[in-house]
């Protein structure tokens, strides 16, 4: 691939992703594209990018999804998920006992691990005459897809969950696993990409964005974390991933005490939300 095509590609990619690549990422684009270019029926990457180049519609789309990444576990970084089971859950539900209602996005969510380890502490939670909206979404299609079926293999229920995970929220299918129905039911699942309108999401409680802002550049990621905090409620909380802090020119939220990543809209009230 020429330099030139190079720049093309990247500047493609975070139009449309929000994706900033460095000349240092050129074989991991490479590599990505490879089986599209095979897919669509290229002999090499030269004609693929030529295809770009007259705006084929169909093809950007499936560039962007296919260098995408979408690596993921199940309870991915423990810290985080026990906090949020043994601390701001049940911070929530006693703020919301009044309307007994959740609603919580998995906004870079792969193929559904988060959502469904999210689901799985909301399950043994036993929030019986609760409304749970849990709503997952990613920019790959493909993803998506595979997520709703709940199917992983052997070696990534192995990535976090242990024989009692597996016993209670899984069923065999084959030489895999399957998520119980009742915890598929619990997910909507939704194709979304970060840098279009979030007009149909409002009043979140919890966002999970972890391990997504660090591929965004400083603008894309100050647009994406200022319309996040639109959508959540005045004490709604924002995870992110250990690398992804928001900086100072992102004004929307704050750091709560505690670790793990938790932030709170800078308007709340942060006091009533801190951990001792």
């Amino acid at each position: 691939m020429s330099p030139d095509d190079f720049t093309f590609l990247v500047r493609l990619l975070r139009r449309r992703s929000g994706l900033w690549l460095t000349p240092a990422k050129r074989d991991l684009v490479e590599r990505r594209l490879a089986p599209l270019m095979h897919r669509f029926g290229f002999r090499d990457l030269d004609g693929l990018v030529h295809e770009l180049r007259l705006g084929r519609e169909t093809l950007a789309r499936a560039v962007a999804e296919a260098v995408t990444v979408n690596e993921t576990s199940f309870f991915r970084d423990r810290d985080v998920f026990a906090r949020f089971s043994n601390v701001l859950l049940p911070q929530l539900l006693r703020a919301r006992e009044s309307e007994k209602r959740l609603r919580i996005w998995s906004a870079a969510t792969a193929a559904g691990q988060e959502a469904y380890s999210i689901a799985m502490i909301l399950d043994a939670a036993g929030l019986t005459g609760w409304s749970i909206d849990l709503i997952a979404t990613d920019l790959s299609g493909d993803a998506i897809a595979r997520a709703e079926t709940g199917r992983y293999d052997e070696m990534e229920v192995a990535r976090g969950l242990d024989e009692t995970a597996l016993a209670r929220w899984f069923q065999r299918d084959g030489k895999d696993w399957r998520v119980a129905e009742h915890l598929r039911r619990m997910v909507d699942f939704r194709t979304f990409n970060l840098l279009d309108s979030y007009g149909w999401l409002d009043d979140l409680d919890i966002i999970f964005c972890r391990n997504v802002l660090i591929y965004f550049d400083p603008a894309t990621k100050a647009s994406v974390l200022e319309r996040m905090g639109e959508t959540l409620r005045p004490d709604g909380l924002l995870l992110l991933g250990e690398a992804e802090a928001p900086d100072a020119m992102v004004q929307a939220f704050v750091e709560l005490p505690g670790g793990e990543c938790v932030y709170a809209k800078r308007r709340a009230t942060v006091a009533r939300l801190a951990v001792s």
